[in-house]
C-alpha cells in the first residue's frame, strides 16, 4: 500500500511557508506524494452537494503550487485532487506537466484529472458544461500524442480539438509518457478510467456497493479497450486516524494508494498528525 497526503490551499492558506513546511514535513515522514485540488473561478451560491463554496476562498493553482513545491522538496511526488481538465487546453497542459515533471526529475506522477461540478465554472472558461466529458476524453488522447510525437509531428482531428503535425517539447523526464488517473464518483468517470486512465480516484461518498460496482466498470472498460485490467491503480480516499484493520479493509478490495489529510488546521498539531500516522504504517522504513 502507498500512502500520500493532501494540501487544501482553500482551508489552508496560501502562505508559501507554511506550504513549504507542509510538503517538507510530509517528505520527511515518509509520504508518497503531496495532492492539491483545483477550482479555477467560483461565484456567489456555487455547491457541490450541499456543500456551499464560499467565493473568496483561495483555491491557488494546483500545478504552481505543485513546482513551488518540488523546488523545495527532493522525491515527493506531485498530484492532483483532482485538475478539471475540460477546463484545460490539452496543448497546454501538455507542455505544462511535461515542464513539471523535468525540473522535478521526474515527480509529476500523480495527476488525477476531472470533470468539475460547477456550470458556472465552466462557463467562465467558455465551457459548454454538458460537452466536458467528451472534451476530457479528447484531451487525454492529445495529450498523450505529444508526449509520444517525434520531430515529424503529430495530427489529430477531434470534436474540440486539432493537431497538424504538431511537436511539444521537452518530453517528460525520462521520455514515455505521464501517468493520467481518473477520478469522479460516476460511472462515467469509471468507464473513463478503464478505457483511458491509468488509475481510478473515486469520490468518498459513494455506498460500499457503488464503489464496488464501479472499480468493478473500470476494470471491464480495460478489459473491452484491450488495455489491462491489473494495470490499474486503485486510489481511495482515507482518514489521518484510520486503523490498520480500516487499511487492510481497503487493500482487501484493491485499493493499491490511500490519500488522507490532517483534520487540524494547526501547523504544529498537522505536523504531529503526519508524524503519528507515519509511524502507525512505518513509513519512514518503507
Amino acid at each position: 500500500m502507498k500512502f500520500a497526503i493532501s494540501y487544501n490551499t482553500a482551508y489552508h492558506g496560501v502562505d508559501p511557508d507554511r506550504i513549504v513546511a507542509y510538503a517538507r514535513s510530509a517528505e520527511e515522514c515518509g509520504f508518497e506524494g503531496l495532492y492539491l485540488p483545483e477550482h479555477v473561478v467560483l461565484y456567489p451560491g456555487a455547491a457541490v452537494g450541499a456543500m456551499e463554496l464560499p467565493p473568496s476562498l483561495p483555491f491557488a493553482d494546483p500545478l504552481d503550487c505543485l513546482s513551488f513545491v518540488a523546488a523545495a522538496t527532493d522525491r515527493l511526488l506531485l498530484g492532483t485532487g483532482v485538475l478539471l481538465l475540460p477546463y484545460h487546453h490539452p496543448v497546454v497542459l501538455a507542455k505544462r506537466l511535461a515542464t513539471i515533471d523535468v525540473l522535478s526529475k521526474g515527480r509529476m506522477r500523480l495527476l488525477t484529472v476531472g470533470l468539475g461540478s460547477l456550470p458556472g465554472e465552466a462557463s467562465a472558461v467558455g465551457v459548454d458544461f454538458a460537452t466536458r466529458g467528451r472534451r476530457a476524453d479528447e484531451a487525454i488522447d492529445v495529450m498523450r500524442l505529444l508526449w509520444s510525437g517525434g520531430e515529424e509531428g503529430v495530427s489529430y482531428q477531434g470534436e474540440f480539438y486539432t493537431l497538424d503535425r504538431a511537436c511539444s517539447f521537452p518530453k517528460p523526464y525520462g521520455g514515455g509518457q505521464l501517468p493520467i488517473h481518473v477520478g469522479g464518483s460516476s460511472r462515467a468517470a469509471a468507464r473513463r478510467a478503464g478505457r483511458r486512465g491509468d488509475g481510478y480516484f473515486p469520490g468518498g461518498m459513494l455506498t460500499p456497493q457503488e464503489r464496488e460496482a464501479q472499480m468493478d466498470l473500470a476494470r471491464s472498460s480495460a478489459v473491452e479497450a484491450g488495455r489491462d485490467p491489473d494495470r490499474l491503480e486503485y486510489t481511495r480516499w482515507g482518514s489521518i486516524d484510520m486503523p490498520a484493520e480500516a487499511v487492510e479493509a481497503y487493500a482487501a478490495q484493491g485499493v493499491t494508494r490511500i490519500v488522507v489529510s490532517p483534520s487540524s488546521t494547526d501547523p504544529e498539531e498537522q505536523r504531529d498528525e503526519m508524524a503519528a500516522f507515519a509511524e502507525r504504517f512505518a513509513l519512514r522504513g518503507a
